[in-house]
């Protein structure tokens, strides 16, 4: 089963609907005129229940099968939410909104997710129910852990999830999986570096919190070169520093490091965590001053159930004629919430050869609109059957 006629005949609409949505981006739970939007597209398509406001703007509609929707329910998920970058694509469709933009392919989720909704509630070529689900608030905000409180699975009785994301550098419309961790867990930390400060010719009166913070940084690479297992994936990256001076002769009195921690494994990340507590604490010490951290746990690892992973994988076949390895991908995301609770996967769609996500110029590919939303309804009518 190739891409299903009927997307090639929506095809021009879904554009335009992710067309629409690119043009008038909005930023984590403030997602109103997208989730109204969709609400809007859910209730003309004549979805069974249509429910807005979870997670403030999230938008979850409810479609029965030809059997009156008894038996299975399964969830798919797209988030709607943009990036607070400025567009530099200069496209026709461009946002409308100065500093935001759909720079991870969100609208595409979202378009793509509302066309397979169209599809399934005018065919019904299922039994038991679907439950589409359309997040505000991947981008930090973790809106689906806050869907997830709000009792969506058990709410709507949802026993399994799915989620696609689209990723540039693959050809267009090809897919690929991994089973078990597939993207990592996205921790941030701050260490408040604190010395004495004095005149910089005078470093002798002086506890110096930028020499502190040098050799901080320094140690904190050994957590991977010298804690951690070498066959385990983890990264430790300090990406700013900013001290309480900004003049020429002054040493400051204390210094703020922030950065992130990226692992795959629950091990590595107490690892990482105990690791940066104690070299701290010891480097402080060992220089006069104190050096706090303050390591706070974001996204959790998301991790394909296997089952559903080689499932979803056989429904990709069908629809692009192969599906490949994924590689590990050490960004984060927050369907792994969605997949703490309930058995499911996540799958990549291929953007073709452009720019990649989070950049200026990245703009979704409307030419892998019918694979995806094939992929949708040939898993509801593989996983569903009438």
């Amino acid at each position: 089963m190739p891409v299903k006629n009927r997307f090639a005949e929506l095809h021009d609409a879904i554009t335009a609907w992710r067309r629409d949505i690119h043009t008038h981006p909005e930023l984590l739970f403030d997602t109103h005129r997208t989730g109204a939007l969709v609400a809007d597209k859910l209730r003309g398509f004549g979805c069974d229940r249509v429910v807005t406001g979870l997670a403030q703007t999230g938008v979850v509609g409810v479609i029965h099968g030809k059997n009156g929707g008894a038996g299975r329910v399964i969830g798919l998920r797209a988030d709607m939410d943009a990036l607070p970058i400025e567009e530099a694509t200069g496209a026709t469709y461009a946002s409308t909104t100065p500093g935001v933009m759909h720079a991870c392919g969100h609208d595409g989720h979202t378009a793509m997710l509302l066309g397979a909704a169209q599809y399934l509630a005018e065919t019904r070529n299922f039994s038991g129910t679907v439950v589409v689900i359309f997040q505000p608030a991947e981008e930090g905000g973790g809106g689906a852990k806050v869907m997830c409180d709000a009792g969506l699975m058990t709410d709507f009785g949802i026993e399994e999830v799915y989620g696609m994301h689209n990723w540039p550098g693959m050809p267009a419309g090809s897919f690929a999986i991994r089973p078990g961790p597939f993207f990592a867990a996205t921790d941030v930390f701050e260490i408040a570096i604190t010395g004495r400060g004095g005149h910089a010719a005078k470093p002798h009166t002086t506890v110096d919190p930028i020499v502190m913070s040098a050799q901080l940084i320094t140690m904190l690479q050994t957590i991977a070169s010298r804690s951690a297992d070498p066959t385990e994936e983890i990264v430790v990256s300090v990406t700013s520093i900013e001290s309480s001076s900004k003049a020429y002769n002054v040493i400051p009195g204390s210094v703020l490091l922030k950065g992130t921690v990226r692992t795959l494994s629950a091990e590595m990340r107490d690892l990482a965590e105990a690791r940066m507590g104690a070299i701290c604490a010891h480097i402080g010490a060992a220089m006069g001053g104190e050096a706090g951290l303050d390591y706070n746990r974001n996204y959790p690892v998301m991790v394909n159930h296997p089952e559903q992973t080689a499932f979803v994988a056989d429904v990709a076949r069908s629809v692009s004629g192969a599906c490949a390895e994924a590689p590990l991908v050490m960004g984060g995301e927050d369907f792994a919430y969605m997949l703490e609770e309930r058995p499911g996967a996540y799958i990549l769609v291929g953007n073709g050869d452009t720019a990649n996500v989070h950049n200026a110029e990245y703009d979704f590919n409307d030419d892998v609109i019918p694979m995806g939303c094939s992929w949708w309804a040939e898993l509801v009518e593989r996983r569903l059957p009438a």
